[in-house]
């Protein structure tokens, strides 16, 4: 019984270290893709006149053809993170 009590505790311990990340830029955030801003490490000028924790879109085609919006953060150290991306469809089935 105490052992599974100790168990519980600890597990319990472990898991409210545990954070989702929503809200929380401090994660890594998304991986980059060639085209984002970020493929080949942060941008070498900072962006000085944009606040801390302001967002900003980037639009491009990646290497497959598809057009990819990336939302950026700009974390208070001035780096960049990519919070989001999606992909827009090529075509549409509507189309005339």
């Amino acid at each position: 019984m105490n052992r599974s009590i100790g168990f519980g505790l600890v597990f319990a311990a472990i898991l409210s270290g545990c954070t989702t990340g929503a809200g929380n830029y401090a994660s890594a955030g998304l991986e980059p893709i060639p085209g984002s801003i970020t493929y080949h490490g942060q941008p070498r000028t900072k962006l000085t006149k944009s606040p801390a924790g302001s967002s900003f879109p980037h639009s491009f085609t990646d290497q497959w053809g598809r057009q990819v919006e990336e939302i950026y953060i700009i974390r208070p150290d001035r780096s960049l993170l990519i919070a989001e991306r999606h992909y827009r469809p090529v075509f549409s089935l509507d189309d005339d």
